[in-house]
This record gives structure tokens, sequence and C-alpha cells, in this order.
């Protein structure tokens, strides 16, 4: 039967404050936990059904023997974010994500990506690019979020994200060209190449890049539309960015 104290301390965690008070974050569902299991970041606390624990192969994960507490479906209802949710929930500590630029791959910089479905469906198109860092502005949603979490589909585990002024980046990175997307930018299928490396900013839902971030952008860039909508949602955006980049990159 799980403590008063556990349940309370699994609520508090599903707000930012109590996350950056306690260096904690929630993982939640069958696969999120299956990538935690075989990632290094570490679990402080495992709650699982016995039916998900049996589904685990526990010869290549990290060792949770110390942590782990079987629990019954109702029980993992009723502390978790999601209803649907019959696997289990585990508390991870934060790790301390450092991005080091570097100038022979490219980074994600985010500007004010405020839905938390954004974020997360972002770093796991990152992910699937095989591109290591995303920077987001202060203002973005939290990583930890368990919207965030629940959306990477597990690269929380493998994608290193920081929160930074994406200004400073840009300013303190003046030699690595960026691309920023903007509806009035070049026709990114009109390009013949791309730089191995460089940035791709990425702005706000709703009003796009910034204006300091978009004077210090080199280059602007959109996607063609042959419909009416007027923009496209900021990880569908992302995506076909990204597949154009990687296809055009130089080798």
């Amino acid at each position: 039967m799980l403590s008063k104290n556990a349940v309370k301390r699994i609520k508090q965690l599903q707000l930012k404050k109590y996350r950056k008070k306690t260096q904690r974050f929630l993982v939640e569902g069958a696969k999120n936990i299956n990538e935690l299991l075989h990632s290094t970041v570490k679990i402080e606390k495992l709650y699982l059904t016995s039916s998900f624990f049996n589904t685990i192969n526990t010869s290549d994960i990290q060792d949770v023997s110390s942590v782990l507490e079987i629990v019954k479906e109702n029980e993992l209802e009723s502390i978790s974010f999601y209803q649907t949710n019959n696997a289990g929930l585990a508390i991870a500590e934060i790790p301390e994500n450092q991005v080091d630029i570097k100038n022979d791959t490219w980074t994600l910089l985010l500007d004010d990506i405020r839905d938390p479905g954004n974020l997360g469906t972002i770093i796991r198109i990152a992910d699937w690019y095989g591109i290591k860092n995303v920077v987001c502005s202060q203002e973005s949603a939290d990583f930890y979020n368990p919207k965030v979490i629940s959306a990477t589909m597990g690269s929380f585990t493998r994608v290193n994200v920081v929160y930074s002024n994406i200004a400073d980046v840009l300013n303190n990175n003046p030699n690595i060209p960026s691309y920023g997307a903007l509806l009035g930018g070049e026709n990114i299928h009109s390009l013949a190449d791309l730089p191995k490396a460089g940035f791709l900013i990425i702005g706000n839902e709703s009003h796009g890049i910034s204006s300091q971030v978009e004077s210090l952008c080199k280059n602007k860039i959109s996607i063609p539309g042959f419909g009416m909508t007027e923009s496209l949602n900021a990880a569908v955006a992302t995506g076909i960015l990204c597949d154009n980049i990687f296809r055009l990159k130089k080798k």
C-alpha cells in the first residue's frame, strides 16, 4: 500500500516549483519507463505493476532492486498524471545536462516554445535526426513537465536540453551559421545545399521568433505552402526543416 508521504511527493513533483526545488522529475508509462531503465539517469524510486514488471528483461537494465516497489493498477492510477497508465511511474534525478556547442553538428534553438506537447515532440524529432543538443529560451515550457516527458517517447534520455538566452547563444557563437524559421524566409526547397553544422531556430507557436533573435539570425528560411492555412504547428515545422537540413547538408 502506498504511503501518504509517497502519494504527496508524487503529486508535488507534478508542479515545476517542486521539481526545481528537489531536482527530481516523474517518468510515466511503459515506453518511457523502459527507456529510463536502459539509460544512465539515476532512479530514486520505481513503482511498477506486476504485469509490466514481468515484461522487463532485467539482465540489461540498471539495477533498481533497492528502489523498486510493486503496486496495484488502481494504486498507480491514483498517483499517475495520466489515467491510462497501467505500467509504472518513476521518480528520477534531474541530470546536470550541459550543451557543448560545436561547429561540426546542428543544434536546435527553441525561442519561447510554450506548449509542452510541442516541446516533447520536438525533442523526439531531434533524437530521430541525431541532434544531441537543444537550447530552450527561459520562457519555454519546462523540459521536465510530465506532458513534455510523455511526448518525447523516451528521447528525453538521449537529448541534452538546457535553458539559456537564445540571443546570447547566437552572440557567443558568431562563426556558426544560424537558420531561423520565418514565414518570409527563403524557400528551403530552393537551397542547393546547407552547411554540416548550424543553428536551427524555431519560434513561438503564435508569434514566431522574437525580434531580438530575428535580428541576430543570419539566414531566414521558410517551408513552401500550397494550401490556404496560414502556418504550421511548431513541431511539424521542425520535422520538415530537419528533414531538409539533413538531406541538403554537406558531408
